[in-house]
């Protein structure tokens, strides 16, 4: 099975600073098979034997903290859960500009509902969503410029972790390419 574990908050400071093949061996000792990071972001893709995402991400949390004292949540995705994040885009003009299209992905769906109120504020240039799964921000004039993505932050708090529509897609290649491998 292919999990995948989106880490929060790593590399942003000094504190949270992690070497990807650190990451990778850290996963690797946990008995996870063909680990994989995408980019310097704390993103991860991996073999499992069996159990849940959620529980994987809950075991590399435990290990981060343990073995390197470093302390993240991290949202357990498999590879379906991330493609139906992918396919259910309610934006799919957002996707011509990947870098402005930020997705955050949540470990309980039931978190979404802290956004219930977001979704019908005029945003002027911005647009947000709410899959199964993840709330999709739509920031023509730049994500750090962009007010939704804010209040989408704020409201789910640490209950979400966010990627834009690049870095999924990224994730997505790998995650495919470990589950047409495995058989």
């Amino acid at each position: 099975m292919v999990h995948i574990a989106l880490l929060r908050g790593i590399n942003v400071g000094r504190a949270k600073r992690i070497a990807m093949a650190d990451l990778r061996s850290l996963v690797e000792k946990l008995g996870y098979r063909d680990v994989k990071t995408i980019l310097n972001s704390g993103n991860v893709v991996f073999m499992a034997d069996g159990g849940s995402a959620q529980a994987s991400a809950k075991r590399i949390e435990a290990a981060l903290v343990s073995q390197l004292g470093i302390s993240s949540k991290i949202t357990g995705l498999s590879a379906a859960d991330l493609a139906t994040i992918i396919d259910e885009n309610p934006l799919p003009e957002a996707t011509e500009s990947p870098s402005r299209f930020l997705i955050s992905v949540v470990g309980n769906p039931a978190d979404l509902k802290r956004v219930d109120g977001l979704l019908d504020k005029n945003w002027g240039t911005e647009r947000v969503a709410v899959g199964s799964r993840a709330v999709y921000q739509y920031s023509p004039d730049g994500i750090l410029e962009g007010k939704a993505v804010e209040a989408v932050a704020r409201a789910l708090g640490d209950t979400t972790t966010a990627r834009n529509w690049a870095t999924l897609g990224k994730i997505a290649v790998v995650a495919e390419g470990l589950r047409t491998t495995a058989g």
